[in-house]
This record gives C-alpha cells, structure tokens and sequence, in this order.
C-alpha cells in the first residue's frame, strides 16, 4: 500500500463505502446502464483514479504505474495464453481434425448417456482446460444436438457439466492470476491446493447430476459403472494435478484420462439397455479409424506435454536469479516509495503460453498440407481480432485492481467486511457468485473480490487460500447462468431470444451448487 492510511476520511464506513465504488460501479454499468464490458471498464479506472488521488492520496507516479502494471501483466502472461490457447484450437477445426475427434467421441457408445458424459462432461472439460471462454459451451453443445438432444436441453447441459471444470479454464488462468497480486500469505498454488477442499465433491457429482436430469434414477443405475469410472479417474486426476502441479493442467490431463477411461471402459460393456432421446433415432456416426484418431486428438497430447515440461520444479528452476536462462526474464521498475517498488515483468521462454506457442507450432508441422503456415497465421489474425476486446478488459479491470491495492481501497472495504465476522466464510461464495454472474469469468471476479478474500481471511485467523478458493468455487457456479455464458449457449444450438428460458432451466442448479459451497465453507472455517 502506497497510500498515507486505508481511511483517509477517519471512519472506516465511509472510507469503504468510498472504496467500494468501482466494484459497484464496474457491476452497474454491466448491469443497469448494459455497457460493453470494456466500456464498463475505462469508465470505471477512470473514476478510481480519481478516487486514488483524493481521498486516498496515491502519488501520481505510483497511480500511474499501476495503470501500467494492471496492463502489461493482462497482455503478458495472461493475454498471451488465452491467444495461443484458442489458436491452438482453430488449428485443430482449420486442419479437420476436429471433425475427427467429435466423431470418435460420438461412435464410442451409442447409448446418449454415455455420449453426454464423454462430449459434455470429458470433452468439455478439456476444451474448458485448453481454450475457455465459452468455447466448450458452444461445442459441445452443438455436438449434443447434431446427435438428437434438444437443443435447449443440450445447451442446459453443458452449462452444468462446466460447474466441474470452470475455475480452471483457459490453461488454469482463474487460479494463476492470483500470484499477480501479490497478497500476503497466498500463492496461485496455495488456491490450487486449496480448491481440493471443496472442488472434488463437485466434480465427483456433476456425472452422476447429467445422467439423472435426462433419464432419473433409472439412468444412474443403468450407466452405474461409466459413472464411477467418470467421476473417479475425473476428481482424482484433478485432486492430484491442482495438489503437486498447478492450475494450469487441471482441466487438460484429467478430462483426457476420463475420457480415456471411459472409452477403453465400453470397449468392454455397455449398458443392457440403450438409451436413446429419440427412440427412433438411429446412430449413423461416421467412422474413423484407430490411427486417424490418434493423429486427430495430436495438437492436445503435444499441448498436454509442453505444459507439463513447464509446470516441473527443475524446469522453472532454470529462470530463477542467476540461473542459466534468466537473461529471458526482463523486468521495469516503475515506481518506487521506501521498501516498496511496482514492477513489471515479461518472462519470454517460462510463459505457459510460450509452452501453447510450441505446441502450435508443432501442430502445424505435423499437420503437413492439411494446414499450411499461410492458414495458420490467418487464424492467428483472427483470433486476434476476436479477442482483442475480451485481452482489453482484463488489462482494464487489472489496472483497477493494482489501484484498489496500492491506495488501500481493498484493505478499508476488508476491514468494514470483516465485521461480520465468523458469519462471512457462510457468505463469502456468495461474493464470488456475483462477481462471475456480472463479469461472465471466474479471472475478473477473482481479480475484483480474491484481495478482499485473502485480507478478511487474515482479520479472522482463516487461511486466506480458504476462502480466495470460495471465491472461485462460488463463481465458478454462476457460469451456469451469467447472462454471457448463456447469450453463448442459445446462439450455439440455434436458438437466441430464448435466454430466459434456458436461464429458468438452469438457475435452480447453479442456486443448489452455490448454497452447498457456501455451507460446506463455512464448516471449513470453523474445523480448519
């Protein structure tokens, strides 16, 4: 904190309410005023700027500098990897292996709860891992409905599948963020360990919670063992990679071994009866051969393989100070006031989206003619072009965090918050829930309310990774229904204008996910 004091008008109710007038701001503007959220955004780092000038006194040189850091650190790393990531996967759509694999998901079983499980639940899982923003909701949900299940209905599904999977999208961004904040006692890592005290129960029922809402009890019973064996090799996987690894693998290696699993499981058994939304239907599935699907699903084992080379401890230890390729580290300091000091950085090789980049480039060497460099770069123009709005906002919305940090925003709206004492982890996902409902991701609510998270925390002697992971567990529940989760989803499978009645489809899911995580952490807070 750079600023004199956290309550510069001398009661710390009117200084946070002060303090919390870009959150509400940055919320209403999405909301009440519907501005896009990039407008939402300048307007409000403009008025914290202000409010970082008086009445919290922030010397324009530090408030400057924060604006930078915010900036450069949403283009690098975070930019970067949401790039690289959906190229990766335009890449597989431009070369036609995406075609391959949805049909070798499709011809696996010709029962529709399984194909539900393997296409919304595994796949979507790991496009969610490989790519995110929406991309796994709008796939999948179009899979779902080439193969006869009501397109509502389909969209409604992949919504709730993405409860398993949603606070590690777009190569574990959500959680990763957090180091960029630098909060006192917590890590990315920290989060990541964390989240298995809360995530796997999740992960664990949505199978089961899938299969139930298209075909009850009955269906469960019937599809017993590919339920075990989804959710098992699903919540263990992840439980392992978030604990020893990281976020950034969470929703890439366990999809794939569910997924795996699964397939290799009904190679051997199907279930005695064949479950068809429509009776009639026939499954006409394209066929493809063994190598064929090897090769397609390509792009993702070599990305599954350079992450995990830069996830290893003797990897990131090669750019730490005076190691060998610490020269690819360069780093600004931007201001400074004593001890403290606001710096940016770009780590050019140790960047997981340098890790994508390898993986894109090697997908196109092994894609000889079926993707040429002057498609591939094509692709990259695009989704340059698509994204650059989305890569805008995070920048924008950083820049308000760095401010709300270093005036002493964040701490004054903590110390009001933390009056409610034992009763806030109750409320705490709640928080979160918010912040995902009116920013449509679980990195801009993390990057609003994860600062206020960790400072409660430590006001009630609570491990702040707790309650930051309630955060992102309470908001990774609102994707179900954040009205840009299901503007994506209707326009998917055909049907924009029904928002509302997905919306009313979905909310009582999203409700009973949110009140078991505000429970569940609760009871936390109180044994650990």
């Amino acid at each position: 904190m750079f600023s004199p004091t956290f309550d510069p008008l001398g009661n710390i109710w009117l200084s946070a309410a002060v303090a919390s007038v870009p959150i509400i701001l940055f919320l209403l503007g999405l909301t009440v005023l519907k501005m896009k959220g990039i407008h939402a955004a300048l307007l409000t780092l403009v008025v914290t700027l202000i409010l970082s000038f008086f009445p919290f006194a922030l010397p324009a040189d530090v408030a400057l500098a924060s604006v930078v850091q915010g900036i450069v650190q949403g283009m690098w790393p975070i930019g970067y990897i949401i790039i690289m990531a959906v190229w990766l996967y335009k890449l597989t759509v431009a070369s036609g292996k995406f075609e391959v694999i949805k049909g070798s998901l499709a011809m696996i079983s010709p029962d529709q709860r399984i194909q539900l499980l393997l296409i919304a639940f595994c796949f979507g899982a790991f496009l969610e891992g490989a790519a995110g923003f929406g991309v796994p909701i709008a796939i999948c949900g179009v899979m779902l409905a080439a193969l006869g299940f009501n397109p509502l209905q389909a969209a409604m599904l992949c919504l709730i599948a993405n409860a398993a999977s949603g606070a590690f999208g777009a190569i574990g961004i959500p959680v990763a963020i957090i180091d960029t904040f630098h909060l006192e006692g917590v890590t990315a890592m920290d989060v990541s360990k964390a989240t298995n005290t809360t995530l796997p129960f999740i992960a664990a029922s949505v199978p089961f919670l899938l299969v139930w809402i298209i075909d009850g009890f009955k269906g469960i019973k019937e599809t017993l063992p590919a339920l075990l064996v989804t959710s098992g090799v699903f919540t263990a996987g992840q439980m392992a990679v978030t604990y020893f690894v990281g976020p950034e693998l969470a929703d890439i290696l366990p999809p794939l071994l569910s997924l795996i699993a699964l397939a290799a499981l009904s190679t051997k058994w199907q279930p005695k009866n064949i479950f068809r939304i429509v009776p009639e239907d026939k499954d006409d599935t394209t066929r493809h051969s063994f190598g064929a699907i090897i090769s397609a699903w390509s792009p993702f084992y070599i990305l599954s393989a350079f992450v995990i080379v830069w996830s290893l401890p003797f990897f990131k230890a090669l750019f730490k100070p005076g190691a060998p390729l610490d020269f690819t580290n360069l780093g600004w300091t931007l201001a400074a006031a004593g001890e403290q000091k606001i710096t940016v950085g770009l780590g050019l090789i140790n960047s997981t989206g340098t890790a994508i980049l390898l993986a894109v480039i090697a997908t196109i060497l092994v894609s000889g003619k079926s993707l040429g460099m002057a498609r591939a770069m094509a692709d990259l123009k695009k989704t340059c072009k698509e994204l650059w709005l989305s890569i805008a906002t995070i920048c924008f919305i950083l820049a308000i965090a760095k401010l709300t940090t270093y005036t002493g925003m964040t701490k004054a709206l903590a110390e009001a918050v933390a009056v409610t004492g034992g009763v806030f982890p109750l409320l705490s996902p709640v928080l979160g829930w918010i912040g995902v409902f009116m920013t449509g991701s679980v990195v801009n609510n993390n990057t609003l309310f994860a600062p206020v998270q960790s400072i409660v925390a430590q006001h009630l002697h609570i491990d702040p990774a707790l309650l930051v992971q309630a955060n992102t567990a309470g908001g990774t529940m609102a994707k179900l229904v954040s009205p840009q989760s299901i503007a994506i989803a209707t326009a998917a499978v055909g049907k924009a204008g029904q928002e509302s009645t997905l919306l009313k489809m979905t909310l009582k899911y999203s409700i009973g996910l949110l009140v078991f995580v505000c429970i569940w952490t609760f009871i936390l807070a109180s044994l650990l």
